[in-house]
């Protein structure tokens, strides 16, 4: 292992005063405890005891490390997850107006599994509980903030020339020989927890996987953006029902179709399957309304609901694949087959295998 300073427990406080722009000598010192749930990524908040050479430096702040779990820090490596996260800091956060925490500092380590992010500490916000889910005015407040992402680079050529923010479409050869290969052992781990009728559709789906990940032009070419990749309720932060909702966790954030992002969001968030239902075509209203124009004078809602169904495999294929890459544990197999489930159903009510 190298003298990167990938963890609290290698802080040096001179270098840590440093990148928080105090002098040397004025931290006198440091506690730290875990914080979060993330499966690919540590997070720790950082308790700071400032001298008064100090004294206009945050008193706490959260330090987001690679996974000491070394199956999930591999993960994050091979998949290039801590590289795109610490650019995405480095280098569009501040541009956007989409609300997450403000950083310190961002660094990429010697290799592709070290890296150090710095951020604001956003307590005393809270992360809603995944598996219990969240109400459709709720989602709606999440999809404003989706709108804010999204519109900030809406079809703009030159995000093809931003090389992190295309790994995804590297990973996605990957994903094609992935999903053969596991989904038969994905499918027995949650055999008799899954509806059978969702573990046949997701058979189909690996079977048509190809036709799946190829453009779909029905209503012209689909929007590209940039997207969250992971909107999920793990991945808010709340600090009130009405207030902006703050998205954290960016290892995913990339080059795609803005309704991937919307389809994950309410498929994942609302546990009743029929308030989903009486609600989602009301949620892609107002999140097309929250773009404005000139976005939807071309941007159809009968193009984003097509996209939409077609996207509602979005959270079933996430629930799949990193319940596969990713440490193991009583919590994780749960919130994967939570996924799994709830865009299951959603794809099954939209009946999206049609579209593929």
């Amino acid at each position: 292992m190298s003298g990167f300073f990938d963890h609290p427990g290698k802080f040096d406080l001179d270098w840590l005063a440093g990148v928080l722009g105090q002098p040397a000598g004025a931290l006198r010192a440091m506690d730290f405890a875990p914080v979060g749930t993330g499966q690919v990524g540590d997070s720790f908040r950082l308790s700071l005891d400032w001298s008064d050479a100090g004294a206009s430096a945050p008193a706490t702040i959260i330090a987001k490390c690679p996974a000491q779990d070394p199956v999930s820090r591999e993960t994050g490596g091979n998949m290039r997850l801590y590289e795109v996260e610490t650019s995405w800091y480095r280098e569009l956060a501040t541009s956007c107006a989409v609300r997450c925490p403000e950083h310190f500092h961002a660094e990429m380590g010697p290799t592709a599994q070290e890296f150090i992010l710095l951020l604001e500490d956003m307590a005393p916000a809270v992360q809603p509980d995944q598996m219990t889910g969240t109400s459709p005015d709720i989602v709606a407040n999440i999809l404003r903030e989706a709108a804010h992402l999204h519109k900030f680079r809406w079809q703009d050529p030159g995000l093809a020339d931003i090389t992190w923010l295309n790994y995804g479409a590297g990973n996605q050869a990957f994903v094609k020989e992935f999903l053969p290969a596991i989904y038969p052992e994905w499918r027995a781990r949650y055999s008799g927890r899954i509806d059978c009728e969702i573990l046949d559709m997701g058979a189909e789906l690996v079977a048509r996987f190809d036709k799946y990940a190829a453009p779909d032009t029905t209503h012209g070419p689909t929007p590209v953006t940039i997207t969250h990749g992971d909107m999920r309720l793990d991945n808010m932060l709340f600090f009130d029902s009405a207030g902006r909702v703050c998205l954290v966790d960016w290892q995913t954030v990339g080059v795609g179709a803005p309704m991937t992002d919307v389809a994950y969001c309410i498929s994942t968030s609302l546990a009743d399957p029929q308030e989903r239902a009486a609600s989602e075509r009301q949620l892609v209203s107002d999140y097309l309304a929250a773009l404005g124009t000139p976005i939807t004078a071309t941007y159809s809602f009968d193009q984003a609901w097509h996209e939409y169904r077609r996207a509602a495999f979005a959270g079933f294929l996430m629930g799949v694949i990193s319940a596969m890459l990713v440490e193991r544990t009583e919590r994780g197999d749960e919130m994967f087959a939570v996924m799994a489930e709830r865009s299951g159903y959603m794809a099954l009510d939209l009946d999206s295998l049609e579209l593929v």
